[in-house]
């Protein structure tokens, strides 16, 4: 990069001014990765201070039957097939039951696009989870699945999140985004839920008062141009709304097992590769000087490694999700070596080990316990990245 552009950039930056879509473009391009991981963090510190959040979670997905095929989703079955399995919802509930301990505070619930469940059981399922689960926030569905639920229903986005919201839903998941454009989407997207309509559901889910999160699926086919436009359009629907309270870049994985019945669903990873460690932390890093009106990036470990997870906290994020224990949609594709399962001990351990001061949050941010950080006595201790 241009050390007169760089320059400027670091002014723009340093004034809190917008950047634009060239300026986003040109960050990606720099290949100078301390540099952005340095501007990035001094961003996320102004924002949040030496601060990591996180919160005790687990995942909940009750069909993994679907009538979409995206070209990059292991998890989807078909009717009939082998593994294909739909709860009942008195199996969902004894299941988020046993998921409760260690003071649970999220129960995140993503599903297929079942072809055959009628509307009633989405809504009958939250209030049966939230009767089991009183102090447990529900983040549940995606745009997509919304959408979908129009489809079987006859009812209208508004109908459906105010019975969703009756029934205890307290956020909406990020998830059906991937990247908007068209360019791209049309190659990886089997499903009708484009920009037009996951921005129409985020907005009205907005106006009702719920906070949701907002996602980008990068690493496959798209290129930096279209990661700019992506967040651009999210910052843009943030301006208008401010109903989103984080940024979740999700790092595209390959199939790397052999499926039970033999088939490797993902037909992307011919034609791709994943995105290495310093692709993902550049993506950070642009993402939050981009993106400079959502509060918090989360770095979504199970998706990045945990030493990744680490190091994108130095380069923009300031959460690092929750103790997930398994979260079927990324370890049904990938076998790299991310664990089922972090304890909340666990978490505290690695962001302390890379420097912040935990703290414990719910599924709206706020703050539930605040704990030590690294003990600054100690030599060998790490601190956050000066700025």
């Amino acid at each position: 990069m241009d050390v007169g552009l760089k320059r400027e950039l670091e002014e723009k930056v340093r004034a809190g001014e917008r950047l634009t879509r060239e300026d986003g473009i040109a960050l990606y391009e720099s290949d100078d990765l301390a540099w952005l991981g340095g501007l990035a963090h001094e961003v996320r510190t102004r924002k949040n201070g030496d601060v990591v959040h996180f919160n005790v979670n687990r995942h909940l997905n009750m069909t993994n039957v679907c009538t979409a095929s995206c070209a990059y989703c292991s998890f989807q079955r078909k009717p009939g097939e082998k593994d294909a399995y739909t709860m009942r919802i008195e199996e969902a509930v004894k299941l988020a039951k046993a998921m409760e301990g260690e003071n649970l505070t999220e129960l995140h619930i993503v599903n297929g696009l079942h072809p055959n469940l009628p509307w009633r059981y989405y809504p009958r399922s939250l209030s049966e989870l939230k009767k089991a689960l009183p102090n447990v926030s529900l983040k549940a569905f995606t745009a997509t699945e919304i959408h979908h639920f129009e489809t079987i229903s006859g009812l209208s986005a508004s109908e459906i999140l105010d019975e969703l919201i009756e029934a205890g839903l307290e956020s909406l998941t990020g998830g059906g985004a991937e990247i908007f454009d068209w360019e791209v989407r049309q190659h990886i997207v089997d499903h009708r839920t484009h920009w037009e309509d996951w921005s129409r559901i985020h907005r009205l889910a907005h106006s009702k008062g719920l906070k949701t999160p907002c996602t980008m699926l990068y690493g496959h086919i798209e290129e930096p141009k279209h990661r700019v436009d992506h967040v651009l359009r999210l910052r843009e629907l943030q301006d208008e709304t401010g109903g989103f309270q984080v940024f979740i870049p999700l790092r595209y994985q390959h199939d790397f097992v052999d499926m039970k019945d033999g088939k490797v669903r993902n037909r992307l990873q011919a034609r791709t590769q994943m995105a290495t460690g310093a692709e993902a932390l550049k993506t950070f890093a642009v993402s939050r000087l981009l993106f400079d009106n959502v509060p918090h990036v989360k770095v979504f470990w199970v998706m990045h490694g945990v030493q990744t997870a680490q190091l994108a906290l130095q380069h923009g994020a300031d959460d690092m999700d929750g103790s997930v224990v398994e979260y079927k949609i990324t370890h049904d594709a990938d076998n790299y070596g991310t664990p089922n399962k972090l304890t909340r001990e666990d978490l505290l351990d690695l962001i302390r080990d890379a420097g912040f001061r935990p703290v414990e949050r719910n599924t709206r941010y706020e703050i539930i316990r605040e704990y030590e950080g690294p003990d600054a006595s100690r030599r060998e201790s790490p601190q956050p990245m000066r700025v």
